[in-house]
């Protein structure tokens, strides 16, 4: 029986590890979607996607964050009751999911029953565990960023005061306030990033917040009573809980917590991959695994800050008159084209520059004159001489060799490369593939064999449909719409559209039949 018992376990836990749980930042609907929540949430959605080609069990979660002081003056500036507001501006963001053909498993709302559920829940633990107590908070807090500043990260410019961390204006607050005791967390903390080092990535993020911890870390007020619009603290309806704990804990609430026996909480949690942009970085490396631990809850295992997306060296701004808007975007090029350009542009944990003319560039070099290049230039030779049939031979050139080993050389690492959120490698190496393909047939001009050697072509055929359909599966992550159309034209089947082929397996074993293909991307020309 204790064999059977152990054998259970050693089953539950391999289960538990092809589980991943990842999110984006819960998005704070006080304006228009724009390229930063679509970076965040694409970014997210590739590694969701590629999650799941490698055979895991994927939940993946995004939403709206719809409390706090901005989004109570946002509805009253446009005379609507709050959650009215949160409602309208909140399907924008739900629209935005379709736009950008995400894969998420959910769309929470902070507004949700199931969501007061868990912070009511997280609330009491942590009054329960004595880290939060009341008193008094004097000091200077940002209604932009919701956030709390010390003095020594105030600058005043032209007699107002703003965050040297965010440039948001600032203004002094005196009001009672319940606190968490983060002071004396800080030990504990920095231990727990000792034995998690990859909790924290890039490690230039997990430099700065160990930095921030060691300098001291000062009791965080966590309730409000200037406002009204959020979740009331339990049995003290004069205080609002501070909107970054309850926004914090959408990420338990979508997995039904506190019902930790819920088969969503028990197979996800603790999250694999949080996505998030830098700036909200100290509340997710920081506050949450904090308020979590003293909650007697694991800490999620990984907590990725991504860089600003820029025009030219500024950080986009309606007040710059500098923001592309990624809905126009996309109505113009693509949504392909979009999410493409976003992965491979903004460099590993970055801040990454963009305009529309490295968007045209990119979407020329790489998609229509190298992938979309590749796939229409086999598949319309196939069409045109082979009646959309290519059969396999058994003669391997050295040049055929070369191209194989090449594709080795360029997979070994790109299982590790995505699950360590080094996005660009990865795209580099696939992108590389393509390439050598390319070469590969303009080296072998298949098109004058057609007459002496029929074989050989078939090979050469067989060998760049074999390397497409590689590249496609690779690729389909980042854009999803492209790679399906040409694995459907190959007759890939689902289960084929896994990453097993880097491990040595062709995915094209015997003669295959294509269909036809229309162009993939259309070259930008002015």
């Amino acid at each position: 029986m204790k064999k059977i018992f152990l054998f259970g376990l050693k089953i539950f836990y391999k289960m538990k590890q092809n589980n991943f749980y990842i999110t984006t930042p819960i998005y704070y609907p006080s304006g228009q979607p724009h390229m930063g929540h679509a970076y965040s949430s694409i970014l997210a959605d590739v590694f969701a996607r590629f999650n799941r080609n490698d055979n895991c069990k994927v939940f993946f979660l995004t939403g709206t964050d719809e409390h706090g002081l901005k989004i109570q003056k946002a509805a009253e500036k446009n005379g609507l009751e709050p959650l009215i507001y949160c409602d309208k501006i909140s399907k924008v963001f739900k629209d935005l999911t379709k736009k950008l053909n995400l894969s998420n498993d959910d769309f929470i709302r902070t507004t949700e029953k199931r969501h007061y559920k868990a912070v009511n829940d997280l609330w009491n633990r942590l009054v329960k565990s004595g880290d939060i107590y009341l008193s008094k908070y004097k000091g200077w807090y940002s209604v932009s960023d919701e956030a709390y500043y010390a003095s020594d990260e105030i600058v005043e410019k032209n007699g107002k005061k703003f965050s040297t961390f965010s440039g948001s204006a600032v203004e002094w607050v005196e009001e009672d306030s319940f606190f968490f005791k983060l002071s004396s967390w800080e030990k504990k903390l920095l231990e727990f990033y000792d034995k998690n080092e990859k909790f924290i990535l890039p490690i230039s993020r997990r430099n700065e917040v160990i930095n921030f911890v060691k300098s001291g870390l000062k009791d965080l007020s966590v309730s409000r009573t200037s406002f009204t619009w959020g979740i009331k603290v339990p049995n003290n309806d004069k205080h609002v809980i501070y909107v970054w704990l309850d926004a914090l804990t959408n990420y338990l609430s979508a997995l039904n917590f506190p019902n930790t026996n819920d088969v969503l909480y028990k197979n996800f949690w603790p999250a694999s991959l949080h996505v998030i942009g830098k700036d909200i970085l100290r509340f997710h490396a920081i506050y949450w695994p904090a308020f979590l631990l003293a909650a007697g809850i694991k800490p999620p295992n990984r907590v990725f800050g991504h860089g600003w997306i820029l025009s030219g060296d500024e950080k986009m701004s309606k007040s710059k008159g500098n923001i592309l808007n990624p809905l126009e975007i996309i109505d113009t090029y693509g949504i392909d084209e979009l999410r493409y350009y976003l992965m491979k542009e903004v460099s590993h944990g970055s801040d990454g520059s963009i305009s529309l003319k490295s968007l045209e560039s990119c979407i020329n070099s790489d998609l229509a004159n190298n992938y979309g290049n590749l796939c229409q230039r086999v598949f319309s030779f196939i069409k045109n001489n082979c009646k959309n049939k290519v059969s396999k031979t058994k003669n391997i050139s050295n040049s055929d060799k070369r191209l194989i080993e090449q594709t080795k050389v360029l997979t070994k690492d790109l299982k590790n490369e995505m699950n360590n959120q080094n996005l660009n490698n990865y795209i580099k190496s696939v992108i590389n593939i393509s390439f050598l393909t390319n070469k590969y047939i303009n080296d072998e001009e298949p098109w004058k064999l057609k007459k002496n050697n029929v074989e050989q072509m078939n090979n050469i055929l067989h060998i760049a449909l074999e390397q497409i359909a590689k590249i496609s599966i690779l690729l389909n992550p980042i854009i999803p719409n492209a790679s399906a159309k040409v694995l459907n034209a190959l007759n890939i089947n689902t289960e084929l559209k896994n990453f097993s082929f880097l491990d040595g397996k062709n995915i094209i074993t015997d003669e295959i039949k294509i269909k036809e293909l229309d162009i993939l991307f259309k070259k930008i020309t002015k």
